[in-house]
């Protein structure tokens, strides 16, 4: 299952689809970067390819955190990496009032996880028309995703997907549920997996979130062997350097290596 996007290219090839890009729209330089080297890829392996970036970063730990370039300066960037490149663009929203302002520059409006069951968000986005992504909060099961499903139906909306991210796992720790793939699809909807944010270490001492990037393979692996219908991932060409989430991107040079891959398990599957 794909979601409706216009600009959503190699539908015909049934590959499963991709969201990447930076973390947060960090300068006005580094997400073309990524999104040039990310669209060659696309193109290269076939790969319906959404580009992926937050405008604002609304939920961090410290108050010093950076948390975005002003928030036109940084849809206006999504607006030109869309434009550009011609590909379909998602960024995150956490108020009403985001939703009818990003939407003016961004095919899919991503509800975070920690305001996945916020009921008057899910109506903001249905009521733009966009499609809307819901991440699956850390601390609801699978199943509970379809009040989320049913709140958008009800508002209008019927292009909309799920996104698998982890659980939480202790204080400090997220595990990934695999059962919650089949489980969501059964909404009728595009599930999609995180495998960069499910391997986050929330809750540390520092106040900065730590990371597992070793293992990014090794969910993806298992995301698309299970039946994922799309992956997600955030990259950056020096993750150590990056303005968030850093501990747990993929390095953008390996991001080809690690898609090949994906693909042969995903024709493997099928």
């Amino acid at each position: 299952m794909y979601p409706i996007l216009e600009g959503l290219r190699f539908t015909e090839t049934g590959n499963f689809f991709l969201m990447a890009g930076p973390c947060v729209v960090e300068d006005d330089h580094t997400p073309f970067v990524i999104a040039e080297r990310l669209v060659a890829i696309a193109e290269r392996l076939r790969i319906p390819y959404v580009f992926k970036a937050s405008y604002r970063k609304a939920n961090r730990s410290r108050l010093d955190s950076f948390t975005g370039i002003g928030d036109r300066e940084g849809l206006e960037i999504l607006q030109a990496v869309r434009q550009r490149y011609g590909v379909p663009v998602v960024t995150d929203i956490h108020t009403e009032e985001d939703a009818a302002i990003a939407a003016q520059y961004v095919d899919v409006l991503q509800i975070p996880a920690f305001l996945c069951r916020q009921t008057s968000l899910l109506q903001a986005a249905a009521a733009t028309g966009r499609c809307v992504n819901v991440k699956k909060g850390q601390f609801l099961s699978p199943e509970a995703m379809h009040y989320a499903v049913d709140k958008l139906r009800h508002f209008g909306s019927n292009n909309m997907m799920l996104t698998e991210r982890g659980t939480t796992f202790g204080y400090q720790d997220l595990v990934v549920d695999f059962r919650a793939i089949p489980i969501m699809r059964q909404n009728g909807v595009p599930v999609v997996v995180d495998i960069t944010h499910s391997l986050q270490r929330p809750n540390q001492s520092a106040g900065v979130t730590g990371g597992n990037p070793e293992m990014i393979e090794t969910i993806g692996r298992a995301a698309v062997a299970v039946g994922c219908d799309g992956i997600f991932m955030e990259t950056h060409p020096n993750p150590a350097v990056a303005k968030s989430d850093g501990a747990n991107m993929l390095p953008l040079d390996r991001a080809e290596k690690l898609l090949k891959t994906l693909l042969r398990i995903h024709q493997a599957a099928k």
